[in-house]
């Protein structure tokens, strides 16, 4: 039994006053989603491609249109339409433009990733360098060491050997470009793509320059200074203006992308413009009070303590932060845990001044032994207790 089609006005998702602009979009994002490239070995996927492909070259024809919407699918029927998908003819319906503008050089739509053989930017450089946490912090100058290129002085960056000059690329004819046409299941495709022989400059270097073989660069090592912001965070990067990769055809240099990797502290952690840190408190601040000292990336600063802290109690030292990058003179907080210390080795004096001093804050040594139950012994309560 054959398939029923589904009504092209509903495999699009328009409604039937649509126009040829929503007949487009709407099959771009059903083209782009469902293309057997983009989902290799999906059978679901292939047979829902053609099914938007055959409503969309059916609607956006105004004559078959015409006759889709006074007959239906039996107005194509013995034409080609009823063999299913794979037997529809696509030849009439022009999709170059919609897969030029979904996929670009991928599948070749008409677009190019250069439109002539004009200036061009050059690439981007990416490299790294380390620094410590408190060079984050304020910021920081660092020279590092890479390799650049610059226009060959023999050839002035053409290539070409002393007293001969480029020539016209014969298989693009100075454009840059190569265009050539395929055919596919929805049709006849127009590919546009960088020509091979050239990479899209226009010129053949038949003498190539001995100096730079060809090239129209030498590349050297060089140091360059690299000025690091205070506040820059780990894996920010600072760009460098056209210390890049040269430019195509008199175009400008390329940028210099410098990552900032952070070594971690031993003591101190980052929150976006907020650090933490742990300091321990000895038992008699903790209970009396009194001053500590505590590690900041300013310095060493005195805290005093409040008789009573109990551990993880957190305080805050404002403005002892990192700076912004906007503004180095505006800075996030230091945020300090108190960690309250148990001693491990008392003296025998110390551990009767403790028992006193337990005796005389609530016994807590002996509470255990003051549970009465009646009819049970501290022994008795005791040995439940654990039980359960």
């Amino acid at each position: 039994m054959a398939e029923t089609k589904r009504d092209y006005y509903e495999v699009l998702g328009v409604s039937k006053s649509a126009d040829d602009a929503e007949l487009k979009k709407a099959y771009r994002a059903l083209a782009k989603k469902y293309h057997p490239d983009m989902n290799p070995g999906d059978k679901e996927a292939e047979k829902k491609f053609k099914e938007a492909s055959e409503a969309y070259a059916i609607l956006s024809d105004p004559e078959k249109r015409k006759q889709y919407d006074q007959f239906g699918h039996a107005a194509f029927e013995g034409g080609g339409g009823g063999a299913g998908f794979g037997g529809f003819d696509f030849s009439s319906a022009d999709f170059s433009d919609i897969f030029g503008d979904i996929f670009g050089d991928f599948f070749g739509g008409g677009r190019s990733r250069r439109a002539s053989n004009g200036p061009m930017k050059g690439a981007n450089i990416r490299t790294s360098v380390r620094i410590t946490f408190e060079e984050a912090v304020f910021g920081v100058d660092k020279e590092i060491e890479l390799t650049l290129k610059d226009e060959c002085s023999k050839c002035h960056g053409t290539g070409a050997k002393s007293g001969t000059t480029p020539e016209t690329c014969p298989k693009c004819g100075g454009k840059g470009q190569v265009v050539f046409t395929s055919q596919s299941f929805f049709g006849t495709v127009r590919n546009v793509q960088t020509c091979p022989d050239c990479q899209g400059t226009g010129k053949i270097v038949k003498e190539k320059c001995p100096d730079c073989g060809g090239n129209g660069y030498i590349a050297s090592r060089k140091k360059i200074q690299v000025s690091i912001p205070a506040g820059i965070d780990n894996g920010q990067s600072v760009r460098i203006r056209e210390k890049g990769e040269p430019g195509v055809n008199g175009g400008p240099r390329g940028d210099l992308l410098v990552e900032v990797i952070v070594s971690r502290h031993p003591i101190f952690q980052r929150e976006d413009y907020n650090i933490y840190s742990t300091v321990p408190v000895s038992y008699a601040i903790a209970a009396l009070g009194g001053e500590i000292v505590v590690d900041t990336v300013d310095g060493k600063v005195i805290y005093e303590v409040k008789a009573g802290t109990q551990t993880d109690t957190r305080v805050r030292l404002k403005g002892k932060g990192v700076p912004t990058l906007r503004n180095k003179d505006v800075r996030g907080d230091h945020y300090v845990n108190l960690v309250v210390q148990t001693p491990e080795k008392l003296s025998q004096e110390a551990k009767e001044l403790l028992r006193r001093f337990d005796e005389l804050t609530g016994d807590s040594l002996h509470a255990a032994e003051h549970v009465e139950n009646g009819t049970a012994d501290s022994k008795d309560k005791k040995k439940k207790f654990w039980k359960t």
